[in-house]
C-alpha cells in the first residue's frame, strides 16, 4: 500500500519504519527541515532500540522516503496517517493545533479520496473535528472529493516500540466504515497473519481506549507508591508486598513496581488529558486528580531523602545521579524525576555529577553548560568524590554493584535508590546508608 505518515517524531518514524518494513511504500511528512534533512543523512533524531537499521534498511530500499512537501505527502497516501504531538495546553488539555493543521493542509491538497487515520493521542471527538477541517478546506476549492476519518491509537512503550509494533496485544481500529476497515485490515495484514488482533469499534470508543490504557497503567504506579510510603512507615518492605499482591492473576506484576515516580511523553499528559475532558462534560474524574497528585509528590521522595540523610544541609554537596531518562533504553527527559531531583538540588545550593547511558545530549539540550551540573563519561566518573550516589532510572547496568568499592567513591557513605535495584542488607554490610522506597530508611543522617 502507498501509506502517508505526517510527523516524523517518536510515533510517525516508527510507524513509517515498520510498515515499511513489511513492504508497504511509506513517505513520511515532517515540517522541519532539518530533522527531514538528518534523517534523508541516515540520522536518526530519537533513541529506540533496533529503529536506526530499520530506518537505514528501509531508506536503502526505497519502500521509506521523508519530505518537507505537504502536496507531494497527500499525493502519495491511500491511508493518510496523522502522527503529530498533541501536547498539553496550560488548563492540561491536548493541544490539537497540530492535528488540525494536518488536517488542512490533507484537504487543500487532496486530488481524490482519502482515509484519514488518527495516530497521535487525541480526546474523544477529535476525529469529527479532522473530518470537518478537511471537508471545510474540499468545499472551499469546490471540488467533490470524499474522506473518512478513523481513530488507530498507539500502544507503542518507549525503548520496546518496534517490538510492541509488531507483537502488540491488539491494534485497535475506530471506524463504521467497512471501506476503512477493508483498508486498515491491507495496512496491519503483515502483523496478524499468527494471531487476530485487530479490534474494530466506534470511533470515540477507540479515542477514549488509549486514555483509558495509559490512566490505568499511571493509576497502577501510583497506587503502588502509596503502598510503598504506608509500608515505609509501618517497617514493612514494599517488595515483598510486591509480590504478594502481583502473584494474584487479577493483580499482576506489570506496573506494580514502586519508585520515584512516572515521567515521560504520555502517562503525565494523557492523565491530565482525560481529567479536563471529564470536567468538559461535568464530571469530576477524582482517582485521575488523585494519580496525578501522588506522582508529583512522590518526584519531591528522592530530594526528601538526601535532605533528611544530610540534615536538611544540601549547599555545597556534590551528589552523583545515574540514570535521568524517565525510563531505561531512551533518551527521553520529558517529566522525568531526575529533572525534578537536579533542580531542586540546585535550589539547595548542590552541585550534580550525573551519567545515563542515553540521555546526555538530551541533558545538555534541556539545561546548557552550567556550573553545578557535571556531565560524566560513565558511571565510574559521576561517583567519584560525590556525597552521595541517587539512583533515578533503572538501567541494567546499574543493577550490579561492588558496594564496598562504591563506598571508597564516595565521600558520605549514601545511597539513594529511587528504583529499589538492591537489597537493602547487603547494601548496610558494607557500611552504606541506604535510602529506597518503601524498604525502611536508615534512622541517622550522615552530617
Amino acid at each position: 500500500m502507498k501509506i502517508t505518515i505526517f510527523g516524523t517524531g517518536y510515533v510517525g518514524l516508527v510507524t513509517g519504519a515498520c510498515l515499511a518494513d513489511v513492504g508497504h511504500d511509506v513517505i513520511c511528512m515532517d515540517v522541519d527541515e532539518n530533522k527531514i534533512a538528518r534523517l534523508e543523512g541516515g540520522e536518526i533524531p530519537i533513541f529506540e532500540p533496533g529503529l536506526e537499521p530499520m530506518v537505514k534498511t528501509n531508506v536503502s530500499a526505497g519502500r521509506l522516503k521523508f519530505t518537507t512537501d505537504a502536496a507531494k505527502a497527500v499525493n502519495h497516501g491511500v491511508l493518510q496517517f496523522i502522527a503529530v504531538g498533541t501536547p498539553p495546553d496550560e488548563d492540561g488539555s491536548a493541544d490539537l493545533q497540530y492535528v488540525l493543521a494536518v488536517a488542512k493542509a490533507i484537504g487543500e491538497h487532496m486530488q481524490d479520496d482519502k482515509v484519514v487515520v488518527d495516530k497521535s493521542t487525541v480526546p474523544v471527538g477529535t476525529a469529527d473535528r479532522v473530518k470537518a477541517m478537511v471537508e471545510s478546506q474540499v468545499e472551499q476549492r469546490g471540488v467533490s472529493l470524499n474522506v473518512d476519518v478513523c481513530s488507530n491509537p498507539e500502544f507503542l512503550k518507549e525503548g520496546a516500540a518496534i517490538e510492541d509494533f509488531a507483537h502488540g496485544a491488539r491494534i485497535v481500529v475506530g471506524t463504521d466504515s467497512d471501506k476503512v476497515k477493508q483498508l486498515m485490515r491491507e495496512c496491519y495484514a503483515p502483523y496478524i497473519r499468527l494471531q487476530e488482533k485487530l479490534m474494530f469499534m466506534d470511533v470515540r470508543a477507540a479515542e477514549l481506549t488509549k486514555y483509558a490504557a495509559n490512566a490505568m497503567l499511571a493509576t497502577k504506579i501510583s497506587f503502588m507508591n502509596e503502598i510503598a510510603n504506608l509500608a515505609e512507615r509501618l517497617g514493612a518492605d514494599v517488595e515483598q508486598v510486591r509480590r504478594g499482591i502481583g502473584s494474584d492473576p487479577r493483580i499482576g506484576y506489570h506496573f506494580i513496581y514502586p519508585g520515584c515516580g512516572y515521567g515521560g511523553s504520555c502517562f503525565p499528559k494523557d492523565v491530565q488529558a482525560l481529567a479536563r475532558t471529564a470536567r468538559e462534560v461535568d464530571y469530576e474524574a477524582e482517582l485521575l486528580g488523585a494519580v496525578e497528585a501522588v506522582n508529583q509528590r512522590q518526584k519531591q521522595t528522592l530530594f526528601t531523602k538526601l535532605a533528611n540523610a544530610f540534615d536538611s544541609d544540601l549547599k555545597g554537596r556534590t551528589i552523583a545521579i545515574w540514570g535521568l531518562s524517565f525510563k531505561p533504553n531512551t533518551d527521553d527527559m520529558r517529566d522525568a524525576p531526575s529533572r525534578t531531583l537536579m533542580e531542586a538540588l540546585w535550589e539547595a545550593g548542590a552541585r550534580v555529577q550525573a551519567y545515563d547511558p542515553e540521555a546526555m545530549g538530551e541533558t545538555r539540550r534541556i539545561y546548557g553548560e552550567r556550573d553545578d551540573l557535571m556531565l560524566a563519561g560513565d558511571r565510574i566518573q559521576a561517583v567519584k568524590g560525590a556525597d552521595a550516589l541517587v539512583i533515578c532510572t533503572e538501567w541494567k547496568e546499574f543493577r550490579s554493584l561492588d558496594f564496598p568499592w562504591l563506598k571508597d567513591q564516595l565521600s558520605m557513605p549514601v545511597v539513594v535508590d529511587g528504583r529499589n535495584l538492591y537489597d537493602p542488607e547487603s547494601v548496610r554490610q558494607a557500611g552504606l546508608m541506604y535510602y529506597a522506597v518503601g524498604r525502611g530508611d536508615s534512622l541517622e543522617g550522615v552530617v
